[in-house]
């Protein structure tokens, strides 16, 4: 998109190359006899020679120019017009050595080879532009790049030869008296020509602006030029001099035309396309190290700043974690604008009140970590914790709530706990979730706190079993395709019904899963189970359905996983355009392992995704490298995409990264109307979240798929009578 000043810039291009026409013309038309003659007789012919020289120089060069680039870039328009320099620069040299008088080795030459070799090339050049603007552009073949100069070539040599011939076959131009009529019609005629070229590229401002203005200002020159030939006396006339020069500002003006169309502006884009990308790199990459709403670094800053400050092993370092109480409770009852500008709030309090040499970070939605490089003593840092349990306890105003909240501190030292980032931190959370036990509500890390772990192990047991008591089951979030207004797929999501405990949420269930191994079977339970679920669903409504599973990087790394993938594609007869295969960021970072994989899960024809694109960070070459066909933006994203500017930039750069691309996008989360409506008019693909549907099981999906249709095409039809 052009800016305004250079919209000013190319129109006052365009007016000072018609303002040095008219100057110029003015001049010679004003001092026309006095002019005559003006550089000796005996000069003509070499002030000629140069002129024409250079006149050969730029159409030949514009053609070798179209032939190197064309071979990578093959435009039809681009080749066609290269062709035609090609013949005009071949029959302008062939017009400089038979001029009268230079070269001696041509024993004809004179006013009837010269003429009929300007004029030629004179009428077919604005003839064969005008053809050329007239096409449709469109990609072309190279063997067409071969078969457009071979028969510019083979017109030039058939010129030539007519031309030559012993006997002449072509009428005399200019004879003692002058240009004849057919001279004069046949340069009006290219006249005439130039100006239907000039309207045509006027109209076309708009679409090639800089190409447009050099083609119109070159015509403008031509136009000059057969006006000066068609009224000059003999070749001493001031009009014949001022004929050849502005023909030479033409083709300089041609010459850049074509280095700008074939070099300069391709060079710009790709630099722009650059620029964008590693801007869109450092974006990301800062979000991937700092926290969205604080700014603080995040837990995979300080798992980095902890690896290089532990090596050091200078002096004894603790780390305190802290969890705000009372956050998911605030969350639930008054919203995400609240929580967000309590963390704010609660970041700007921990700044005023931690020495600088503390290093502040954020880590879960409702944790804090603070990472103390130096200290001698732990009755200092149990000292400083009361404090900051202090602080926290003074209410926080937002709005017209007076918030109160209160802080449990888990503290682990090193190295008397352990000599190990990892460590380091699990330890220090171990010790914020049993320092709710403590009347002080602050605990330091020690070996019995892992006992604690004990009933993960329980839960471990339990899920080994949960596969064959089918107490694991799937539900479906719908997605809605925006741009057909269908529901055609939705993402199946994995529940477990405790026999004892009831509904386990899958964040408490899928860690422990991937940690023992488990994620193994469940992966492939859930894969067969959405397959056959999908199959069914189809032969129901008789209509085509995508189903969205979740992959982890235990599957991915599962011995032949994707033998598996196609052997339940089989088993369920479920076509392989309808399954998508979902990943996250995390698991792009081991490129030469993953990469193999996926593309072989590409050759089986499923599709692959990114789930929670935005929330992680590996390097944007993973989307040119990786066999993707879909971004899905993350719900944090979209949570405030009305209200949060730099939600609403992310979302946008992502949609646009992911248009340039040729990747599709699905925007999770969507809870109102308005998120919807945004999303609607921002070339996003598809959406899925709580305002089109929750998730529900499979027997829902099934009694309740007509009315979530209904619903989202009443709500798509509203957005569009409103807008």
């Amino acid at each position: 998109m052009k800016t305004y000043k250079q919209i000013v810039h190319e129109q006052k291009s365009l007016f000072l190359y018609v303002l040095l026409t008219y100057i110029v013309a003015a001049i010679v038309i004003i001092f026309r006899e006095s002019l005559y003659g003006i550089f000796g007789e005996r000069n003509y012919v070499t002030i000629h020679l140069i002129i024409e020289i250079f006149i050969c120089f730029f159409s030949l060069s514009i053609a070798v120019q179209i032939w190197l680039i064309s071979k990578y870039n093959p435009k039809n328009r681009t080749i066609y017009m290269g062709a035609l320099f090609l013949m005009t620069g071949i029959l302008e040299v062939n017009h400089a050595i038979a001029y009268k008088g230079m070269p001696y080795f041509i024993q004809e030459s004179g006013p009837y080879l010269a003429t009929w070799f300007y004029v030629i090339p004179r009428v077919m050049f604005p003839l064969g532009l005008l053809i050329v603007f007239l096409l449709e552009e469109k990609e072309v073949s190279n063997s067409r790049r071969v078969q457009s100069y071979a028969l510019s070539i083979i017109f030039s040599l058939i010129v030539i030869v007519m031309v030559y011939m012993p006997t002449q076959l072509l009428p005399v131009l200019v004879d003692e008296n002058g240009t004849t009529a057919l001279k004069n019609n046949l340069q009006m005629a290219a006249l005439v020509l130039q100006i239907a070229l000039i309207v045509l590229l006027v109209k076309r401002l708009k679409v090639m602006p800089r190409r447009a203005i050099l083609i119109i200002a070159a015509s403008l020159y031509l136009l000059c030029s057969d006006i000066m030939f068609v009224s000059y006396k003999d070749v001493y006339d001031i009009y014949n001099f001022t004929g050849h020069i502005f023909q030479l500002l033409a083709y300089l003006l041609l010459f850049k035309a074509i280095y700008y169309l074939t070099v300069e502006q391709p060079f710009n884009k790709l630099m722009e396309a650059n620029t964008s990308l590693e801007q869109s790199e450092q974006e990301i990459k800062q979000l991937a190290y700092y926290d969205e709403i604080t700014k603080l670094p995040n837990e995979r800053y300080l798992m980095e700043y902890l690896s290089g400050s532990l090596k050091l092993g200078e002096s004894q370092k603790a780390l305190v974690v802290f969890g705000v109480g009372r956050y998911y409770s605030i969350k639930n009852s008054l919203g995400t604008k609240y929580t967000d500008k309590m963390l704010v709030m609660i970041t700007e309090r921990l700044q005023k009140f931690l020495p600088a040499n503390y290093v502040l970070c954020k880590l879960a939605e409702d944790r804090f970590a603070i990472f103390i490089e130096k200290h001698d003593d732990s009755q200092k840092i149990y000292k400083l914790s009361q404090q900051l349990k202090e602080m926290m306890e003074e209410p926080l105003v937002i709005d017209h709530f007076a918030l109160n909240s209160n802080v449990d501190i888990g503290i682990s030292l090193y190295p008397t706990d352990t000599i190990h980032e990892e460590d380091l931190l699990q330890f220090a959370k171990f010790a914020t979730h049993e320092a709710k036990k403590e009347p002080e509500r602050v605990a330091f890390y020690t070996v019995d706190m892992q006992k604690a772990q004990s009933n993960r192990i329980v839960l471990e047991n339990d899920l080994k079993n949960a596969i064959v008591r089918e107490e694991l089951f799937l539900e479906y979030q719908p997605q809605l395709n925006l741009r057909t207004g269908e529901i055609r797929s939705a993402e199946a999501l994995i529940r477990w019904r405790h026999p004892k405990r009831g509904l386990i949420s899958p964040f408490e269930f899928i860690p422990i899963a991937e940690e023992s191994g488990l994620i193994v079977p469940i992966g492939q339970w859930v894969l067969e189970r959405a397959c056959r679920e999908t199959v069914a669903w189809q032969q129901k409504y008789k209509q085509p359905m995508k189903v969205a599973v979740n992959l982890s990087m235990g599957q991915l790394y599962q011995d032949d996983f994707v033998n598996f993938v196609r052997q339940t594609l089989q088993k369920t007869k479920l076509k392989p355009e309808y399954l998508q295969l979902e990943i996250t960021e995390s698991m792009t970072m081991n490129t030469k392992q993953i990469i193999p994989v996926l593309k072989e899960l590409k050759e089986l024809g499923v599709a692959i995704a990114v789930d929670d694109f935005g929330t992680g960070y590996s390097s944007l070459a993973y989307l040119k490298d990786f066999p993707i066909d879909c971004l899905k933006i993350d719900r944090s994203f979209i949570g405030n995409i009305l209200e949060n500017p730099n939600d609403e930039a992310l979302v946008r750069m992502i949609l646009s990264m992911a248009k340039h691309l040729n990747l599709k996008v699905v925007a999770e989360g969507i809870e109102t109307v308005e998120q919807l409506d945004y999303l609607l008019h921002s070339d996003c693909d598809k959406i899925q979240g709580y305002f089109i549907s929750k998730p529900i099981s499979y027997t829902a999906l099934e009694t309740d798929f007509t009315k979530i249709q209904q619903f989202a095409d009443e709500q798509l039809s509203k957005l569009k009578v409103k807008n």
